[in-house]
């Protein structure tokens, strides 16, 4: 059966008043109610022992990185071949303040989803964490046989050993970005590649980064809800709109028994550095240490809760992977000048291999057990 993932929402302005409850100017405003999700069984994954997984701080491991980037042939995002010079920020291993997370293993992870299909849904953010699994599953059996092909916007890792396939499918916004000529229309009440989702075991969604960009980086013209069309509205405004028809398509379309849902979380950007009490750091350009304890000194994220809302309205729970937090302590993990674009080119959205995105998988995995 094909998916319906086409919402006849309600009328624009009627959805940019909702919206415009939850956020003003840019800044979250933030009720109780927002993170009552959390209250939900599955959503908020918890250790036996109450230990909020999420909430912990960066401790210096000897025993980390998991695994070295010239182990993994196929391995993006390596920040030491592309010339970084310092490797302390290798060695950091995330640490719930009440528990500690199970260590990663590989070969336990290939062998419980053996036969399976895993699906990463989203932007580079999304590829990002797609490339450290493949990674920490390929040093676990290196001897073990692996593909890894593309086919258009499908990228499939696949462990022949373990008939496993993790899959990432590049869709940064999920709803539709289609082509029209009046130009490039976000459509935010559609989704027409739902059926790529069918017979996954388990599906890890992921997008913000994209709502973000304006100017030059803006990839769309126009949005649209039904058939009102409009050049410009708040991007984040847009950004729930979006995540809401998400949400109604997978409450409506998969089935909870047979697949697994995560989303990925919202990860943080470096690129001002009075939010972490350095004003004069303009970017994440020089920064080789995380910032220590359990807190960040900065602002909210406001598509941190644009995502717990969305997630707190869903009729299936979803298990959020609660990353906002852990990637806002680590100012020193991106590839700044060493993401392989010359010394000009400063990302300070993406992430180091080995780097933050492994502690996402360990998270993954902990869930999981």
């Amino acid at each position: 059966m094909a998916f319906s993932c086409f919402h006849h929402l309600l009328p624009l302005a009627v959805l940019l008043s909702l919206t415009l409850n939850l956020v003003v100017n840019g800044n979250p405003v933030v009720f109780d109610q927002v993170f009552d999700y959390a209250k939900r069984a599955g959503v908020l994954k918890q250790s036996a022992n109450g230990c909020n997984l999420f909430q912990g701080s960066w401790v210096v491991d000897d025993e980390y990185p998991l695994y070295n980037a010239s182990s993994c042939p196929f391995i993006g995002f390596d920040c030491i071949k592309n010339g970084r010079p310092d490797q302390q920020y290798l060695k950091y291993r995330w640490k719930p303040t009440g528990c500690d997370l199970p260590r990663f293993d590989g070969l336990d992870f290939m062998e419980r989803y053996r036969g399976k299909k895993i699906m990463f849904v989203g932007d580079s953010l999304s590829n990002n964490m797609w490339q450290s699994l493949t990674c920490m599953l390929h040093v676990a059996a290196p001897n073990s046989k692996y593909t890894l092909t593309q086919a258009g916007s499908l990228s499939t890792f696949y462990l022949e050993e373990y008939a496993l396939s993790v899959v990432f499918l590049k869709n940064g916004f999920i709803v539709d970005l289609a082509i029209e000529k009046i130009g490039e229309v976000l459509k935010l009440d559609s989704i027409s590649t739902g059926n790529l989702w069918k017979g996954v075991d388990m599906l890890i969604f992921n997008t913000y980064h994209w709502w973000t960009h304006s100017g030059h980086s803006q990839t769309w013209d126009y949005f649209q809800v039904g058939q009102k069309v409009v050049k410009e509205m708040d991007h984040l405004e847009a950004y729930k709109i979006a995540l809401t028809t998400w949400a109604k398509c997978v409450d409506s379309n998969i089935d909870f028994s047979k697949t697994k849902v995560f989303f990925q979380g919202v990860a943080a950007v470096h690129i001002d550095g009075k939010e972490w009490k350095e004003p004069k750091a303009r970017t994440c350009r020089g920064q080789t240490q995380p910032l220590m304890g359990t807190s960040y000194p900065g602002p909210s994220h406001p598509g941190e809760a644009i995502v717990k809302s969305v997630l707190g309205t869903m009729a299936k729970p979803i298990y959020l992977l609660d990353i906002t937090l852990l990637t806002q302590l680590r100012k020193d993990g991106h590839p700044s000048i060493y993401a392989g674009m010359g010394s000009k080119f400063v990302d300070c959205s993406h992430w180091c291999l080995p780097g933050a995105p492994d502690a996402w998988n360990e998270l993954l995995y902990a869930v999981l057990l």
